[in-house]
């Protein structure tokens, strides 16, 4: 029987279609994005970064708790907030720690949900603060799909079974091997996944030590290529090539070392070396995160009120590390000065009406950070003591000079005839201070002062 035209016209364009179905030579389409672009990411050196234990966001230890308390995070200056891993947790050989990722591309309903997590971005954006999400590209949850469909994606003993990472005492995940290049692919995948689904700006990279150089090479080369996107990258680790790779901060764990050290009693004077020692090689434009804790410090430590001896010592440590140089971290909690350790293994409760008078501080010195520019100069000159860490910054014709007495006892300050004078302003207050020969300093002891 003869066939009309339009007959093997369309069977062809059947056959055609199945020949494309199955050997699927196009790619597939770039996903309809959720919502618009931030534009207010910042610069890197403007970043003030505040970490989210959203366990500890009472009362009910989810997103929702800390849309709830976006507005009291935008008072302290911040422009980013980084949230710990959102993701479902394991439960084989879980130890219910988050960094034990069940599934990259879903929220763990302990926390909310997607719709939860845009309505963060979204309200978090409103008040001009980027979100990052905490990724975790090391290793998996020992239930996650990947272990049943995609074993060759993990590292492998002599006996071909799957292990834990090697060196370390996490048996609640499971090594991902980065010879697969077909999981560094669905990766970066699902990487992608949450800057179009949740409008996320970015990531902190968990144990980014972990992971090779020329996987973090190909994640941000690719990331970067989406359209309209100012991304934020953060290692927490401290190689050099890091920088390299596309990372614009690391973890300034030899900061945080020293800082501890000097308020136990080691001299004042070997705060700026170190600070000098981790920019000698360091590109430009990139940056150290310091902190005086995070989540992992404030767990098994000790928090900064007990690092520090009080209030009073934890608000001068944050001073130096704000104020030396980097990039500031605030972790969810000192701000009010809670004493005990807080844990994310597990569900707590921050009391915010802790210590009105340190948030109070907290927000006045992050304010004045935030908009002076002399405080993010980078020539330092070094006047400390034993007993007081002294610097001063110099920027086209501006000082800042900064002193904090890191002893909680009086110390009388010689200070050198050059900084002398009455005419300094003190940065915050913006009342009038003479600097004279000799400073009586109390107990942790802060000044800002700029001419």
């Amino acid at each position: 029987m003869k066939r009309s035209f339009r007959s093997i016209f369309l069977i062809g364009f059947v056959l055609v279609f199945q020949f494309c179905k199955v050997n699927d030579p196009w790619p597939e389409p770039t996903p309809e994005p959720y919502g618009t672009p931030f534009h207010g990411v910042p610069d890197t050196e403007d970043i003030i970064m505040y970490e989210v234990n959203t366990r500890a966001f009472g009362p009910t230890h989810d997103l929702e708790a800390v849309i709830q308390q976006l507005d009291s995070i935008a008072l302290l200056g911040v422009n980013v907030i980084w949230l710990m891993p959102i993701h479902p947790i394991g439960t084989i050989q879980s130890v219910n720690s988050p960094y034990s990722v069940k599934d990259y591309e879903a929220v763990n309903p302990e926390l909310g949900d997607l719709f939860t997590l845009r309505r963060l971005t979204d309200s978090a954006h409103a008040k001009g603060m980027a979100v990052i999400l905490d990724w975790v590209a090391n290793h998996t949850a020992w239930d996650h799909e990947w272990i049943e469909a995609h074993p060759d994606w993990y590292t492998n003993d002599s006996d071909g079974n799957i292990i834990h990472p090697a060196g370390t005492n996490w048996m609640d995940v499971a090594d991902l091997n980065y010879m697969s290049y077909d999981m560094r692919a669905e990766m970066i995948r699902s990487m992608e996944y949450w800057i179009y689904e949740a409008n996320i700006d970015g990531f902190r990279c968990d144990y980014a030590d972990g992971v090779p150089f020329s996987f973090w090479l190909d994640a941000w080369t690719a990331l970067r290529e989406i359209p309209d996107r100012k991304l934020i990258f953060l290692a927490e680790g401290k190689r050099k090539d890091h920088f390299t790779a596309g990372f614009d901060m690391c973890f300034s764990w030899d900061f945080y070392g020293i800082t501890k050290q000097v308020f136990s009693g080691s001299p004042a004077t070997q705060i700026l070396p170190v600070h000098h020692a981790e920019y000698q090689s360091t590109p430009l434009g990139k940056h150290w995160l310091r902190f005086t804790t995070n989540h992992d410090e404030s767990a098994w430590d000790a928090t900064p009120i007990e690092l520090f001896t009080g209030e009073k010592g934890a608000l001068a440590a944050s001073v130096i590390s704000i104020f030396t140089g980097g990039v500031p971290l605030i972790y969810g909690s000192q701000e009010v000065g809670t004493a005990q350790t807080i844990p994310f293994f597990s569900q707590s409760s921050i009391d915010w009406s802790n210590n009105p008078e340190l948030l109070s501080n907290y927000r006045q010195i992050l304010s004045y950070y935030r908009n002076a520019t002399i405080a993010k100069a980078t020539t330092i000159s070094d006047y400390s003591s034993e007993d007081v860490f002294c610097i001063l910054k110099e920027e086209s014709g501006k000082d800042l000079l900064i002193m904090v007495n890191v002893r909680n006892t009086e110390q009388v300050f010689t200070v050198p005839g050059e900084l002398q004078g009455n005419n300094w302003i003190e940065g915050p207050s913006s009342h009038n201070l003479s600097v004279t020969s000799e400073m009586n300093l109390a107990p942790y002891a802060i000044l800002l002062l700029e001419r």
